[in-house]
């Protein structure tokens, strides 16, 4: 048995008797209620290390039905080869979300990563811890290096407390930090590491930094406080299907003023001056890998009340999750199944399951893009080739049609607006964008919320209320008792005419009033 394997045995019992504390990290109390999953791409990823019964592989967990998880709290350390986008090691963390689990890396943390745009913003900070770690005769003498951190551990004592930081940032079981000096030292690139490709001797220093992660409670850092009431609303002139029309955007801008609020329109091109502001509200399209989503980290990390925060569009822009979330929570939903690509067998008895026709579903797709009926056996295996080329995951639903989709505007908990949205002329979505010249939406309804059903109403918040307490737009069908959930969107549709056709003023009123109720809380230093 290797030094490796040895320590282990010590390491594994230890861990797996450890409980999650409430900010996601382990403490040794309250032994029986906690759960460890370790997941690896493959079971030879574990080879060096002692058997444990809690290693999984990726494939098993993305399957586990979670029944052995209840009443337990759950760790997941995610140690997949990968955490590309739309991949198994992405796809665990987000499920390990949608589950309740405590993951390490999180869905943020590997999306910050992938780009310098997303995670530079958070490496601002560490500039004067950097300069006086590195202002050491050791490190005069060279250009750059690159550093191996084991759940924010190094063996280079004169790092640690950067390591440590650098960990609180980006909570990961492996960081590989590049550090590159030029008029002064700073920070070049931070990715995930990998297990499989660890040296012997660093397979000794990760097995004793998770021995050690296991008994540490980090801080997070917190937030500024803020003292202006200046919001940002940010749009794009020439989106072809923005949330806001420019109608909606004026009566924004001048309801603001009414209530004390600056409202200016920013753009991307306006993403330097955030910190100016107060607030800001995405008004745009967003996406994980767009400048939308880098403006919501950059506006937190500024201090700013946003909508839409981070965590929402995370939450919100995956259909995967939110199936998962709603399956764990028992809420009602289409009959749903998961195609994994690797299992190219499970697909030839998906449509007696299910019944013809049924609907594809890439994982990320908005405004019913990404969207396939699929009529029979023959159809479905060439709709799956071709959207298996952009995830490895996607979702087979009954199909279940109706004449118009409820669309419930969900703020802070309580619901605000509903809509009738009517399916488009002669098309089976609301959205054609197969129709000639343009994609074309069908009619739409606005009632006031009691006007809507009761089950719909109150099936659209308990489903929002799982999200968060932003602003979110609840999709649904109603079939005469039944009534199911098909998305939640994390920058509904505000638009003048429409959404506004009940409420007028008071919505644009509803939406700013919550910006400066959260305002006010934060200046008091409370939170909302």
């Amino acid at each position: 048995m290797s030094a490796v394997q040895s320590h282990w045995r010590q390491v594994s019992e230890q861990t797996v008797a450890a409980t999650i504390t409430s900010n996601g990290y382990f403490s040794a109390a309250a032994q029986r209620s906690s759960h460890v999953v370790i997941i690896v791409e493959r079971k030879e990823d574990w080879a060096s290390y002692f058997p444990c019964e809690h290693v999984v592989t990726a494939q098993e967990y993305l399957e586990h039905t979670r029944d052995s998880d209840k009443g337990k709290r759950v760790q997941v350390i995610n140690l997949c080869r990968s955490y590309k986008y739309l991949g198994h090691g992405y796809y665990c963390s987000l499920l390990a979300e949608a589950r309740g689990h405590k993951v390490i890396p999180s869905v943020r943390t590997i999306s910050e990563l992938t780009k310098k745009a997303l995670y530079g913003l958070a490496l601002d900070d560490l500039d004067k811890t950097l300069e006086k770690a590195l202002n050491h005769q050791l490190y005069r003498s060279t250009e750059g290096f690159t550093l191996t951190l084991y759940f924010g551990r190094t063996d280079i004592e004169l790092l640690q407390e950067l390591a440590r930081q650098l960990f609180e940032t980006f909570p990961s079981p492996i960081l590989l930090v590049e550090f590159r000096h030029h008029n002064g030292w700073h920070i070049g690139g931070v990715k995930c590491g990998v297990l499989h490709k660890l040296r012997d001797d660093q397979e000794d220093q990760f097995a004793h930094a998770l021995d050690n992660f296991s008994r540490k409670i980090w801080r997070q850092p917190r937030l500024r406080r803020l003292a202006r009431y200046d919001l940002a609303i940010l749009h794009d002139p020439h989106e072809q299907l923005p949330p806001s029309n420019p109608r909606a955007l004026e009566n924004f801008v001048r309801v603001g003023k009414g209530l004390g609020i600056d409202v200016d329109l920013i753009e991307r091109k306006d993403y330097a001056r955030l910190a100016e502001y107060d607030a800001l509200l995405i008004r745009e399209t967003t996406s994980l890998d767009n400048h939308t989503y880098r403006f919501a980290k950059k506006a937190e990390s500024e201090g700013l009340v946003v909508m839409d925060d981070p965590a929402s569009i995370l939450r919100c822009t995956n259909k995967v999750y939110l199936t998962d979330l709603l399956n764990s929570h028992q809420l009602g939903m289409p009959a749903t199944e998961i195609l994994y690509k690797e299992r190219p067998h499970d697909f030839e008895r998906i449509g007696e399951r299910l019944g013809f026709p049924l609907v594809l579903k890439i994982p990320d797709g908005c405004f019913s893009r990404g969207v396939i009926k699929v009529e029979s056996q023959a159809a479905l295996l060439k709709a799956t080739a071709e959207l298996f080329e952009h995830s490895v995951l996607l979702l087979a639903q009954e199909f279940l049609y109706t004449d118009y989709d409820w669309r419930i505007g969900v703020l802070n908990r309580k619901p605000i607006f509903a809509c009738q949205y009517f399916m488009s002329k002669g098309h089976w979505q609301i959205y054609n964008h197969k129709a000639i010249g343009q994609a074309i939406n069908g009619e739409c309804r606005t009632l006031a919320v009691h006007e809507a059903p009761k089950a719909v109403v109150e099936l659209a918040v308990k489903t929002a209320n799982l999200i968060g307490d932003g602003l979110y737009g609840v999709d649904l069908k109603q079939s005469g008792d039944r009534v199911v959930v098909i998305e939640v969107n994390d920058n509904p549709n505000l638009d003048a005419g429409i959404e506004d056709a009940y409420l007028q003023d008071d919505l644009y009123s509803l939406v700013l009033e919550e910006f400066v109720r959260r305002l006010e809380l934060k200046r008091r230093g409370q939170v909302w």
